[in-house]
């Protein structure tokens, strides 16, 4: 059961840099002592812990006057909590061969476009559009940041939901398992989204799948391996051309499939915001 201490109260407003370690080689992450229970199922008393440690550092502005440079075009992403099976976790989505680089994972989301109000707006609508989510279904928890660059020169702002598998919502006690979606039942929209899979947060600590990867050759974070979700599908990517983000792996000769670049990076920031990490 979750409880109030999972929140660390005395944790300043930190930009996203300063969330990662100094050191030129983290230690390897470790449940024991964390901030979540990644073994439960989320419940609405994990949703509200998630949505008050969020709230604390939450210093974006949803709105799109509120970029501090104009001259540079903006883009949102969803981080699409759910349980699946029981099992809570994160849907990634592997881009299509229409899509900047191809066969990389990476969470649902796009370009802002002039009819999105929101930086929110475009994360929803772009998440109903790639992987067949509406809007309706999304619990949204919050925001994270400061934004980063992709490597399109497009400040990305990244947002938290949680994902129903409908627009019901059931009546729940505060520590009851919230519903599980099954994968067979999203829409990845082709050729845009080639495949989606769930991350659960325990393979999060798995040191088989980690390798230490430096954001934007500077910030080491956990680079996560997930060739084994995609084995036997016949998905290719390119080659990893010694740039950051660019192939599905940042290993020696772009072997496998990874999250990494400004995808491992969000997520990294993330699960130390939420005390996973």
């Amino acid at each position: 059961m979750l409880t109030q201490r999972c929140i660390s109260h005395s944790l300043p407003l930190l930009t996203a840099r300063s969330l990662a370690t100094s050191s030129s080689r983290p230690a390897p992450p470790t449940p024991d002592g964390a901030g979540f229970p990644i073994d439960e199922p989320l419940s609405l008393t994990s949703l509200a812990i998630i949505r008050h440690t969020l709230r604390r550092q939450e210093h974006l502005g949803h709105v799109k006057s509120h970029s501090p440079n104009l001259d540079v075009p903006d883009a949102a992403v969803l981080v699409p909590l759910c349980n699946v099976n029981g099992h809570p976790g994160i849907l990634f989505e592997v881009r299509g061969k229409l899509r900047s680089h191809a066969g990389e994972v990476s969470f649902p989301g796009g370009r802002t476009d002039d009819e999105d109000s929101t930086f929110l707006a475009t994360a929803l609508r772009e998440t109903d559009e790639e992987i067949g989510v509406v809007p309706g279904q999304v619990e949204v928890l919050g925001s994270f940041g400061p934004p980063e660059l992709s490597l399109r020169s497009l400040r990305v702002h990244p947002f938290v939901g949680f994902i129903y598998p409908t627009l019901e919502r059931p009546p729940l006690g505060l520590n009851q398992p919230l519903p599980s979606i099954t994968l067979a039942s999203l829409r990845p929209n082709p050729p845009e989204v080639s495949h989606i899979f769930h991350l659960t947060f325990r393979e999060m600590f798995d040191v088989s799948r980690l390798r230490v990867h430096e954001f934007r050759g500077y910030t080491p974070y956990w680079a996560i391996d997930v060739t084994d979700k995609v084995r036997g599908l016949g998905l290719e990517w390119e080659k990893w051309g010694g740039e950051d983000e660019v192939g599905g792996s940042g290993r020696p000769g772009g072997k496998g499939l990874e999250i990494w670049g400004l995808t491992g990076w969000y997520l990294n920031v993330l699960l130390k915001r939420l005390g996973l990490y």
